[in-house]
């Protein structure tokens, strides 16, 4: 039997730590050339492609790509509108589809099983498929405002919320949560006579805290970042307009290389802050997945 010392163990963990940081440097390198880009005028940007130049801060480095993108874009009010979309997204669909796993999980009600064998065949739907039906459907739903009733929902926030709150994923993330909590908790509150409310709230919710982040990360970002088709089709107006969409305003007319990267590098900032506030709870999340009792 061969002698594992500690200087081979040593040489290993030094080799695994060496081609984990080549490969994260690798997936690293697109979001390093965006950064480096967004400083540099577009016709160094476009010559230091060619070379190593592309992902150093060096020549002409400056903000001016930043005020320009400012200038030619309102990107604050892109930014409030996609981080209020998505927060109140999120926060709803947590309510909602944690409330709809708990029922599946722990009231037995006649065709449970059918119904969530059903929310999750929708996930091989392509949105497209459904994206005309869909906007003749909200382009006559009726609303209870301000002023009044009113009917359509176009060029509204609602409409790029009420649709994406529930959604099958989310539900199967909590279900497949809830079923690994330990029933004795449940019938423990159960004898001692709570409700299904307060056992939702006082009981499972507290101990669901990693597959919160995780659902909340993964509905962040699709909210966040892939709602693009959505909101081009029901919103016309600036004022209601996501970030993605945004997008659009750079690429007409004349194309500046620079603003363009500028305009990704400042949309991307909110991404990245929320999943390093919230990377514990997900990768915690992760690890139980994987262990079962």
């Amino acid at each position: 039997m061969a002698v594992v010392t500690g200087d081979s163990r040593g040489l290993r963990l030094a080799v695994r730590y060496l081609v984990l940081a080549l490969v994260g440097t690798i997936f690293l390198f697109p979001l390093i050339f965006m950064v480096m880009s967004s400083f540099k005028p577009t016709a160094q940007l476009l010559s230091d492609t060619s070379s190593l130049r592309a992902f150093l801060p060096v020549g002409d480095i400056s903000l001016d790509n930043y005020f320009a993108a400012f200038r030619r874009a309102p990107i604050g009010l892109f930014v409030f509108n996609s981080v209020f979309i998505t927060v109140v997204t999120v926060v709803a669909s947590l309510f909602l589809c944690s409330l709809a796993a708990f029922s599946f999980v722990y009231m037995n009600w006649k065709g449970s099983g059918l119904l969530l064998s059903i929310m999750l065949a929708t996930l091989i739907i392509p949105f497209e498929t459904i994206a005309i039906p869909l906007l003749l459907f909200v382009s006559r739903l009726p609303w209870i405002g301000l002023d009044g009733l009113e009917f359509g929902w176009l060029n509204t926030y609602r409409v790029q919320i009420i649709p994406w709150i529930a959604d099958a994923l989310t539900v199967f993330l909590f279900v497949q949560y809830f079923k690994d909590l330990p029933r004795e908790l449940i019938e423990a509150a159960r004898v001692e006579g709570a409700t299904w409310w307060q056992i939702y709230r006082r009981v499972v919710m507290p101990l669901a805290g990693p597959v919160i982040a995780t659902a909340a990360i993964l509905k962040s970002l699709k909210m966040y970042n892939e709602q693009y088709l959505w909101p081009l089709i029901v919103v016309q107006d600036e004022a209601h307009r996501p970030i993605m969409v945004g997008l659009g305003y750079f690429f007409q007319l004349n194309v500046v290389w620079g603003e363009v990267m500028a305009y990704l590098s400042l949309i991307t900032v909110p991404v990245l802050a929320f999943y390093l506030i919230l990377q514990r709870a997900f990768i915690a999340s992760i690890a139980s997945a994987g262990v079962k009792g």
